[in-house]
């Protein structure tokens, strides 16, 4: 059975940082890209981050230079670190097992793509 599951997330001043966890289990996880996506209040599903098999990393245009993705092989984990946070980065964030990226290689920069299994979600809330 496919596991993903998160930790990490909460609530923090803006300009704060936070660090997500995603511990996965019941497939190879060396075998797959990996995202971390995220869903405001209101808003549609924005990919934010992802790393393809080799551990290159992408970013929405939103998040980049603040929030840096990584994984671990060896772990089964996927991390990402967020920093200086803002209100506009309260959301559910949840990591999720790529089926497909749609990436600019060249800038590093993560537009959409699809998944098949994603976990439950950790609440990230930024506010003063």
């Amino acid at each position: 059975e496919v596991q993903l599951v998160e930790s990490g997330g909460g609530m923090v001043q803006p300009g704060g940082s936070l660090r997500l966890s995603c511990v996965t289990s019941g497939f190879t996880f060396s075998s797959f890209d990996m995202t971390w996506v995220r869903e405001g209040q209101g808003k549609g599903p924005e990919w934010v981050a992802g790393t393809s098999t080799t551990g290159a990393p992408f970013y929405a245009d939103s998040v980049k230079g603040r929030f840096t993705v990584t994984r671990d092989n060896t772990k089964n984990t996927l991390t990402l670190q967020m920093n200086n946070l803002t209100p506009e980065d309260t959301a559910l964030y949840y990591c999720a097992r790529v089926l497909t990226f749609r990436v600019e290689i060249s800038t590093e920069r993560l537009l959409e793509g699809e998944y098949d299994y994603r976990g439950q979600g950790t609440q990230v809330t930024v506010s003063s």
